[in-house]
This record gives C-alpha cells, sequence and structure tokens, in this order.
C-alpha cells in the first residue's frame, strides 16, 4: 500500500513576508484557517476511502509555515493530530515549513507529538535568487535546519522550485545538487507558475520575467529528476498539484507534467542508444509504458519524424529509467 496524507491547509499562517510566487489561497483553495472541525471532518473523509490505509497514512499540515505560527494555535493542532495517532487512525504527523522557523525547542516540542515528517521549502540554494524572490532566509538556514533535522531523527522532505525569477537552469540544477547532498527522504519540485494577485504577476506583466514553458519545464526538470534518481532520493512531486483556473496567469502547469518530465529521460535514453533509421523493440517496466510513449505519443512521434519505428513492450525484468533494445 502507498503513503497517503490526509492534507490540511493552512494558508499563510506563519509566513513573515509574502514570497514573490506564493498566493496559498489560490493553490489550496482555502481561505481561512481549519478548525477542530475541518480536521475531524478530513480525517472521516479519508478513512471512507477504500484504499484508505492507517498504517501508511499521515495527518500533514501545509500550506503555511507550520512552526512560526502562533505558539497555542501550532500546540492546538498538534493535539488534535496526536488524538488520531493514539487512536490509530493515522501513522504519525507530517508538517510543511521555512527553514528559519527550525530550531532544536521546536523539535523537541514536534516530538512529543509524534511529528515524523518535516518538509522544508528550500525553493533555491542561490542566495541572489532568494533574495530576489522574498524568501527572507539563506541556502545556509536550509543547510543548518535540514542537518538538525535529521540528527533529531525526522524524515527530511525539501521542496524547491524551478524557474523563479532571477534563476536559469544552472542555478536549478546547482540547486538540486546541493539539495541532493542535504540526502534528504523526500523532495517535492515545482516550476514556477504566475498567479494572480502576487509579485511575479506584476513583474510578467512589466516584461520584467519570463516563466518556463510546459515544454521547457519538463526538458530542464527532466535532467533534475534523473539527478535525483541517481543519488537514490525520491521525489513525491513535481508540479503543482491543482490550481483555481482563474488565478492561472502564465507558467509550467499541467496535470500531467510529472509524467511529461519523464518522458523525456526516456527520450535521452533511447537516442543514446539508438542512432540508424529502422524498426525497434524497446524492453521497458510495465508501470513506465506511458511514460515511454509520451504524452499524446510524443516520443514515438518525435522518433518516427527521424525514421526510426518504435515498438513498446513490457518487461518486468527492467528496472525504471532503464531500457533493453531488442
Amino acid at each position: 500500500m502507498s503513503h497517503s496524507n490526509i492534507s490540511i491547509f493552512i494558508p499563510h499562517n506563519g509566513c513573515s513576508m509574502r514570497c514573490s510566487f506564493c498566493n496559498q489561497v489560490y493553490i489550496t483553495g482555502h481561505q481561512k484557517e481549519p478548525d477542530e472541525n475541518d480536521i475531524i471532518n478530513a480525517v472521516e473523509i479519508a478513512k471512507k476511502s477504500k484504499n484508505y490505509d492507517k498504517n501508511n497514512t499521515q495527518l500533514a499540515f501545509f500550506g503555511g509555515s507550520f512552526t512560526a505560527i502562533k505558539r497555542d494555535l501550532m500546540l492546538k493542532y498538534l493535539e488534535i493530530g496526536y488524538k488520531f495517532v493514539k487512536q490509530g487512525v493515522v501513522e504519525s504527523i507530517r508538517i510543511s515549513t521555512r527553514p528559519d522557523a527550525i530550531n532544536q525547542e521546536i523539535l523537541d516540542i514536534l516530538k512529543k507529538f509524534k511529528v515524523k515528517s518535516i518538509e522544508l521549502g528550500a525553493q533555491s540554494m542561490a542566495d541572489d535568487v532568494l533574495v530576489a524572490n522574498n524568501r527572507g532566509h539563506s541556502a545556509k538556514d536550509v543547510e543548518l535546519a535540514s542537518k538538525l533535522i535529521k540528527q533529531n531523527g525526522f524524515e527530511l522532505g525539501l521542496q524547491m522550485m524551478t524557474g523563479l525569477y532571477k534563476s536559469n537552469f544552472e542555478k536549478d540544477f546547482y540547486t538540486a545538487q546541493k539539495i541532493a547532498d542535504l540526502k534528504p527522504d523526500t523532495v517535492r519540485i515545482y516550476p514556477t507558475v504566475v498567479l494572480k494577485n502576487t509579485e511575479l504577476e506584476k513583474l510578467y506583466n512589466n516584461g520584467e520575467y519570463e516563466p518556463l514553458s510546459v515544454e521547457k519545464a519538463c526538458f530542464e526538470g527532466a535532467k533534475i529528476l534523473k539527478h535525483f534518481y541517481e543519488k537514490g532520493i525520491k521525489v513525491i512531486r513535481f508540479g503543482l498539484h491543482s490550481i483555481e483556473k482563474e488565478s492561472f496567469v502564465a507558467g509550467a502547469f499541467h496535470p500531467a507534467l510529472s509524467e511529461m518530465a519523464q518522458s523525456y529521460i526516456y527520450r535521452d535514453l533511447i537516442e543514446k542508444k539508438v542512432k540508424i533509421k529502422g524498426f525497434y523493440k524497446i524492453l521497458v517496466n510495465k508501470n513506465e509504458i506511458s511514460k515511454v510513449i509520451g504524452n499524446k505519443k510524443s516520443n514515438l512521434d518525435y522518433f518516427k519524424e527521424k525514421g526510426i519505428i518504435l515498438e513498446i513492450v513490457s518487461d518486468e525484468n527492467i528496472s525504471k529509467f532503464d531500457i533493453k533494445i531488442i
């Protein structure tokens, strides 16, 4: 059974400043902080799912900077979550927060309430990019917080963004390398999307910022995904899960963004092995067939234009991001 979260969103709560790209209301669809009934209802809805597995489910507080919200509110949420842990309804608690909102006192509190996983919004490991996007913390803060989290026995998750204002692929890949060096348990990658009522929207409208296209975000994201895979680090998300349609201005949002990025990895693998026109049978893991074929058969069409005809065949002995040509 795969891992799942019961996600509780606390939009902007605990955020000391507004990042250039951020409007959590549009991303999460939540405009107010949740109360106890909201959390109870979310748990009850999750429990009714036929795939619900209490041993692999976490109650997850996302959307704001959990450890930076008012202490009494943070403790209230932790107490509610801990009840579900003690009752065996969920396995543990997961939170997301800022790198500069982590210290030993905070971690000691989180331990008491069976928080298991802490995700940090690193976004970039280039200090000039962090400053340009009003992050309010440094790359060093990410390193220090990550090390402290791991030293205290928590699972570490790190979140990064690509295509930020004042960034480029070299800085994005540098960020991926620095994040991999911290050996997180999980990573989330979010290509930047321009949302209404953000500083980034103003920069975009003024011609000062050009967001990544879907194609470029996937092409460059494939190289970053492959880097994490080769380092044995699990990427649990590539791209925003959803946003409100009326909030979208520009940028790399697509419901199949992750699969499209992974398709570029397979395109590159095939291209390195197939040099001559003709027909080729490609053996791949059964779970990877759609990625090898590509969104709307994009990979098959790409090679067809080069005079290369591919037949994709399932083989359970082939691992992810590997192929065999016969």
